[in-house]
């Protein structure tokens, strides 16, 4: 009979345990008491993910998948490969120092984040030098396997496979082929499994996502001798592969002397059967079917035609499972007692898909499938499915009309970007090298408070009102005296950039404990885009125009771009991304119109999501970059020449989409420069990027507070790629996880170290005149 499992479970706990006790630790790392709090929360978050997948009916209990801040952070501490700049001792590696690694420190700059393949979360990229070694590294791991045996449990680990470990990394000092590195790498892997084999282990889950990628062919190549040293010492091998198509290695994976093979068939259905159809008898397929990443309900009809058939094949061989980690999906769906009715019965969390996975594995024996039970969980699906796709919610009349009356004209500004600048210098009256912020200040405990109590209505709407506005004057006093040039209202009233977009757009539902983890202890509740996108009325005039009334100084309008907000939503799978995308650029071109006639004339259209949501192949880019342009320009394109556009990006490889990037059209770009000391910049000035560029100076993501020395020495590293008249010079990303007291210090030390560079290049072009 077929087996069941799950990849992975969410980390955070039901209630973001994880998070609270995690953020209480890094205020005190050093009081026993708190991390004796934290690992209560670690065992009780793991606990109750066995419990889930037991109560489930999973024949297969996965541990390994917590982590206190990263999978891959925790990978490199199980073999001792943190970068050695930190000067940590592999086999004695602390909380703290994992945490240091991860945030920084005053004498340490933070590891970088990107993100983790095309998802919304971002992962810390392993450092690789010519002084990097591997050795024995934290026990975590195996006490986990302890813990759950102890409760008699089947357990799998997973484990991100070595290959992969290497490949998601960077090459630093001087390194010239981080692939170099996997012999070395292999001796912990070898040791790591033989001691995983040692306690009992009959399955490991290695993870080798890379495979879904466009990998060069010595990276291909890799594979085999890699688990050819591996195999023979470790228990049964499971090589899991996500988020993509991987049937071009169909013939390396039938190979690989592995137990086991996972692929996505929720990505890439059609790969199911074509690498099923000559699968060696040795070898469990594991096949993916319940999606891990969006929270639609399986199709269970529509999804068990093909198992049947591989079942019919395979036999016993067949385990079926989540595309993916659950990880990117919300807990529990029953935690949502305040849910849209009708949309709840057409969603699934982790708990639920746990239920789906079970169910599927249960129909592929004719007798089970021919019980009560099973016959009526298919019969309530199959109603939950025709409802969904015939609800008269999910299809707007008026936003058809308008999707259809959508020319190339609305995608143009009316003029170049040179004609536009000079209009745009004309009135702004901006000195060289003009200071601004992306958008957010820190999210108090009474701006928090006040939004709760708003929400279940303990504060009136005048209340909450004037809470907000004096939120806002404190915003704008604090910029003032910063000596900011370009100034921004603070969205106190927003909880989260795309959360706060979807409760006012017709279209989104929003959840109550739909939680995910985005990084670390920052987890985000991402909203449910279940039908055609419609603006009701503005959603963003009257605080930023507010804001504009307050001071003498431009106050920038601020928004999230079509892309981030589908890339960041439980986006609908019943039609085109491309077509969602540009119901939502409709949308946010009204609120565009909205804020220029207020009189904001700067307004930001943040898009951080643009690079995430690449396709992993490369010959899939162009169909998506034309279409996510096309509906940036198409928010962005409608106002006149003196309003100035900007946009934001932040934690991503820009490089090989520059093309795309400068195609925007944007009159301003924020982009994340901080933890790669401006590297990236070389690749704009290599492209001749034409428009005006804000490279990050301060690194929001660390509490660390950046001398103003230390950002005049990344000023100067900007201005020797721009030229001042294009360059802005601003944080990373928004503040609003920070304090008051760290963006007072970091942004006093920005503003001065800004008219400092000033003042030496005035005087440098003085002397040169």
């Amino acid at each position: 009979m077929a087996q069941a499992h799950v990849l992975g479970l969410p980390r955070i706990g039901a209630q973001r345990e994880l998070k609270f006790a995690v953020e209480a630790f890094w205020r005190s790392p050093m009081a026993s008491r708190d991390e004796a709090a934290l690992q209560d929360t670690g065992r009780n978050i793991r606990a109750a993910n066995r419990r889930a997948q037991r109560d489930a009916g999973l024949d297969w209990i996965t541990v390994g998948d917590f982590h206190w801040y990263d999978q891959v952070l925790s990978t490199l501490a199980l073999v001792g490969g943190l970068p050695e700049r930190f000067g940590f001792a592999a086999e004695t590696l602390t909380l703290a120092n994992y945490f240091t690694a991860a945030r920084g420190d005053a004498r340490h700059r933070a590891m970088e984040m990107t993100k983790w393949f095309d998802t919304n979360y971002h992962y810390l990229v392993p450092e690789y030098t010519p002084l990097t070694r591997f050795g024995e590294g934290t026990e975590w791991l195996f006490d986990e396997v302890g813990e759950a045996q102890a409760q008699g449990s089947n357990v799998k680990p997973v484990l991100l496979g070595p290959v992969s470990l290497l490949y998601l990394g960077k090459e630093k000092g001087g390194l010239a082929d981080r692939l170099s590195l996997l012999p070395d790498l292999l001796v912990q892997y070898e040791r790591v499994l033989r001691r995983l084999r040692s306690q009992g282990v009959a399955w490991v889950q290695i993870d080798e996502p890379v495979l879904a990628l466009d990998l060069p062919q010595a990276w291909r190549d890799a594979f085999a001798p890699a688990y050819a040293r591996l195999s023979p010492v470790a228990p049964s091998l499971l090589l899991a592969t996500y988020f993509g198509d991987v049937s071009e290695h169909a013939a390396l994976l039938r190979s690989l002397p592995v137990s086991g093979v996972h692929v996505d068939g929720v990505r890439a259905p059609s790969q199911l059967e074509t690498l099923a159809a000559q699968w060696p008898a040795d070898k469990v397929f594991s096949a993916g079917v319940v999606d891990g990443r969006n929270v639609w309900r399986t199709d269970l009809t529509r999804v068990r035609e093909p198992l049947v058939r591989l079942a019919q094949t395979l036999g016993d061989r067949l385990w079926i499972a989540s595309s993916c980690s659950l990880m990117h999906c919300p807990f529990d769906l029953a935690n949502e007692a305040r849910l849209d009715k009708e949309v709840r019965t057409w969603l699934a969390f982790a708990v639920q898909k746990l239920a789906e996975v079970a169910l599927l594995r249960r129909s592929m024996d004719a007798a089970e499938f021919a019980k009560p039970d099973l016959q009526a969980a298919f019969v309530a699906d199959a109603a939950a499915q025709h409802a969904r796709r015939t609800s008269p919610r999910i299809h707007n009349a008026v936003v058809h009309k308008r999707l259809a009356a959508l020319t190339d004209a609305h995608a143009r500004r009316a003029s170049p970007y040179a004609v536009r600048a000079k209009a745009q210098r004309a009135w702004l009256k901006l000195p060289l090298l003009p200071t601004t912020t992306i958008g957010s200040f820190p999210q108090t405990a009474e701006i928090r408070t006040a939004r709760a109590d708003f929400r279940r209505h303990a504060m009136s709407h005048l209340d909450y009102l004037e809470t907000m506005r004096a939120q806002i004057r404190l915003a704008i006093e604090k910029q003032q005296a910063y000596g900011l040039d370009v100034l921004v209202h603070g969205e106190a009233e927003r909880n989260d950039m795309v959360e706060y977009f979807g409760d006012l757009l017709w279209g989104f539902a929003l959840t109550e404990h739909g939680w995910v983890q985005s990084y670390g202890s920052r987890c985000v509740k991402p909203p449910v885009l279940y039908g055609d996108v419609y603006l009701p009325e503005p959603m963003t005039v009257t605080w930023s125009a507010y804001a504009q009334q307050l001071t003498d100084k431009p106050v920038k309008g601020m928004l999230t771009g079509p892309v981030t907000m589908l890339q960041w939503s439980f986006v609908r799978d019943d039609q085109s991304r491309e077509r969602t995308a540009l119901q939502i650029a409709l949308a946010l071109r009204e609120e565009v119109a909205a804020l220029e006639k207020a009189g904001v004339r700067v307004i930001q259209i943040d898009e951080p999501a643009l690079r995430e949501g690449l396709p992993l192949r490369k010959g899939e880019w162009p169909s998506y970059l034309a279409w996510a342009v096309r509906a940036f320009r198409v928010c962005s394109s409608g106002v006149a020449d003196d309003t100035q556009i900007h946009t934001h990006m932040c934690y991503s490889e820009f490089q090989d989409i520059l093309p795309s990037i400068a195609a925007l059209d944007a009159d301003v770009i924020s982009i994340e420069t901080t933890r790669s000391d401006m590297a990236l910049l070389g690749e704009f000035e290599a492209f001749e990027y034409p428009n005006e560029i804000g490279p990050g100076v301060y690194d929001i993501h660390s509490p660390r507070v950046p001398s103003q020395e230390a950002m005049e020495r990344l000023i100067e590293a900007a201005l020797a790629r721009i030229p001042a008249e294009r360059l802005w010079i601003n944080p990373d990303c928004g503040l609003k996880i920070r304090d008051w007291m760290q963006v007072d210090g970091a942004l006093t030390n920005m503003v001065a170290a800004a008219q400092a560079v000033r003042v030496r290049l005035s005087r440098a072009r003085a002397r040169a005149a």
